[in-house]
This record gives C-alpha cells, structure tokens and sequence, in this order.
C-alpha cells in the first residue's frame, strides 16, 4: 500500500510506501525535505500535518526532536504515513538552505583507488547526518588551522559514510599525510556542505559531465543521485587522465553503463603509456566533448577538476554557443609543480 504526500506551499508531491518514514520518501524521489540526523534526535525534519494520519513510536523520540514533538510537531524522519497526507515543512531547494556544520567524524575506512588517490570514508556520530546536494564539498579542519577541501563522492541519499576522493600531488602536505600518516579509526574535523556546484534537477536538458582527474568525485555523487531520483535525462559522463593507470573506477562506470541506457561514458587519456595499448579517445578532455558536440546550446554542462582544464574547457565551449547560465564549474588548485606533475598543461584554446 503505497500513499500520496503533498506540500502545498511548494506544489511537490511524493509517494509514501508502507512503512516508509515520510523523510525515506521524500529523499529517496528527489524531495529536499530537511534533515540532521535521520534517527529522531536532532528535529530538523519537523514539521505540521496539515491534514492525514501517521504512525511512528514516539517514545523512542529524543533530545530536540522530543521536545518538537511535544510542541505538537511531526517529525518526518520517524513518522510513516496510514493514508494520504497534506503537510507543513520547509524544503531544501538551494544549497544557502542547507545547514552548513561542523562536526567531528572517524576515518572509518581508507582504499587506494589508484597509484596516487585515495578514497576515505569519513563516519558521523550516530546523532549527526550531513544533509547535502549532489556535488557539493566539505572542508577537512586541520590542527593548524588550515583546510582543505574536498568533493563529497556519494550521493546524498547515500550518507551512512561521506566518502571522499584524495590525490596525492606533490607539494601536498594533506596528502602525504593521507598516503603516509592517517589511519583507519583516526578523528578528523569537517564543516560543510560548501558550494554552489551541485546537479541541478529541475532542467530538461541533456547533461554533459566533464572531469579531470578527481573531478570525477563530484560527478559520481552527481551520476548515483541521477539514477536514485530516476532522472530521464540523457547525460554523457566525460572523464580526462594522463595514462590509463590514471583513470580510475572506470570499471565501476562500464557497469553503470548495462543498467542505465541514458548514459554514456567517453574516457580520454592525454598522454597514454605505450603498454596501455589504449585504443579510445586522446588528447584534451573538452575537445573531445566539441568533437562529439560542436553546438552546445542545447545542454547543461558541468565540469570538475584542475583549474587549466575548467578554463580552457569554459573558454571553448561558450565559442561552441554554451550560455553562461548552462554551465557549471568546480576548478580544484593546484600548484603549477603539481599541474606538471600530473601531466596536466595548460591547453591552448585558438
């Protein structure tokens, strides 16, 4: 038995199946209700029934979300829905409506991804959820006081773990800690979310992805949300490296391939090894996206990774009649010695 959940103020309706918290469906079909911990305690995701029946066991309810409660307040993260409902909740519908946090969290589990990224899966207390958008970043908090920042890789439906995509470029003090320091179970601090780089849902356009590098770290978040919501959109996931070595969860996106027909993946190498013995696209990554696209006025473009490449690709496709206001960009900083290092120059764009 399934039940129909309407926010007037917004027009938004979802579906509500039973035994599903109203919070689960919200999220689980692209509804930005509010949240902070998803396991009544925090009260972010209260709010009013204007007209419907829920059931949940209150008793278990506590902290701030006890006391909403007690104020007559529904808390949608506990609450299931026994029949159609009319309710009062604010809605996440920019990234400025997200709680930004500051919260400690456990190195819960580090895997090499490549020779030189790594991935961590950072773990909130049981208390805490950070509510974000696809795309978004978060910044680590160091001891010194310094930050660094990092795309979150995961979609947000998917935030038992915040995961995060780490390279290891020279001069990079972070890094070397990660590669050489930081171990499972260590304690960092983040805050976040941070940015306005996250998938915008409401267009009808096709989608170009374009990333260099861990530039696919936002894109994957973006890619597993696209096929959480079910979203109809064609998209065309272009991934830049130097080598093949360097082209990293490329299996993971063939896979994706077989399961969603809407997507397709060009990976370009700039500078493949001769044992690569690679027989796909070479040279720049945004060349090749005019090459398959020459008239880009029709699509939403989004594009991650080092700044030279974020430039040149911004600067040739407005030639190629991208508007402004369809693309959008995350440019990662790096210094000139890492850039080189990595291979990456800076493209010419005559």
């Amino acid at each position: 038995m399934s039940f129909k959940i309407s926010v007037p103020a917004s027009g938004h309706e979802f579906i509500a199946e039973e035994n599903e918290s109203i919070l689960e469906a919200a999220i689980r079909q692209g509804v930005g209700l509010p949240y902070g911990c998803r396991n009544g305690a925090c009260g972010k995701c209260a709010g009013e029934v204007i007209s419907g029946k829920t059931d949940y066991d209150t008793d278990s309810l506590r902290g701030l979300a006890k006391k909403e409660f007690e104020a007559g307040k529904t808390i949608f993260c506990q609450a299931c829905a026994t029949s159609d409902m009319e309710i009062k909740v604010r809605e996440i519908v920019k990234s400025s409506d997200i709680e930004i946090k500051i919260l400690p969290c456990r190195v819960e589990k580090m895997k090499l991804l490549t020779h030189d990224i790594m991935m961590l899966q950072l773990k909130l207390p049981e208390t805490e959820r950070l509510q974000f958008m696809a795309g978004q970043y978060l910044e680590i908090l160091l001891k010194d006081g310094k930050r660094r920042a990092f795309s979150i890789a995961n979609a947000p439906h998917d935030d038992a773990f915040i995961e995060l995509h780490i390279r290891h470029v020279p001069d990079g003090h972070f890094g070397d800690f990660v590669f050489d320091g930081l171990k499972e179970k260590s304690l960092l601090r983040i805050e976040g979310p941070l940015g306005s780089y996250f998938l915008r849902e409401e267009s009808e356009r096709p989608i170009i992805l374009m990333g260099g590098g861990t530039g696919f770290a936002p894109l994957k978040g973006m890619l597993e949300h696209a096929f959480h919501i079910n979203l109809e959109r064609k998209v065309h996931l272009f991934c830049g490296a130097r080598a093949r070595r360097d082209l990293y969860m490329d299996e993971m996106v063939n896979q994706w391939l077989k399961k969603y027909p809407g997507l397709k993946y060009t990976p370009v190498l700039s500078d493949p090894d001769t044992e690569d013995n690679w027989q796909g696209e070479t040279g720049f990554v945004h060349e090749s996206v005019v090459r398959h696209y020459p008239d880009l006025s029709g699509y939403d473009v989004y594009l991650s990774g080092p700044p030279p490449m974020v430039k040149a690709g911004m600067d040739l496709f407005y030639e190629k009649g991208l508007p402004e206001t369809q693309i959008y960009s995350d440019s990662f900083e790096y210094s000139d010695d890492a850039l080189k290092a990595m291979g990456i120059q800076k493209p010419k764009t005559e």
